[in-house]
C-alpha cells in the first residue's frame, strides 16, 4: 500500500486482491485490504499517517 499527500488530499494506492475473498464476518467480499493498521510514509504535522483499509463488494 502506498499513501501520499497531494495538495489537500490523501491519495491511497493499494493492489486489488487476485479475486474477491469472503470477509471474516462472511457478509461481504473483500477486493482490497491493508490487513490491519499500517503506518505509511505520508505525514501530517510531521507525524506518519496510519491507515486501516478494507474495500469490499456485497455478496
Amino acid at each position: 500500500m502506498q499513501a501520499t499527500i497531494e495538495g489537500n488530499e490523501l491519495v491511497i494506492r493499494i493492489p486489488l486482491l487476485p479475486q474477491p475473498t469472503r470477509s471474516k464476518s462472511g457478509k461481504t467480499m473483500l477486493v482490497a485490504t491493508s490487513g490491519g493498521n499500517i503506518e505509511t510514509d505520508a505525514t501530517v504535522n510531521g507525524k506518519p499517517v496510519t491507515i486501516g483499509l478494507n474495500a469490499y463488494i456485497s455478496k
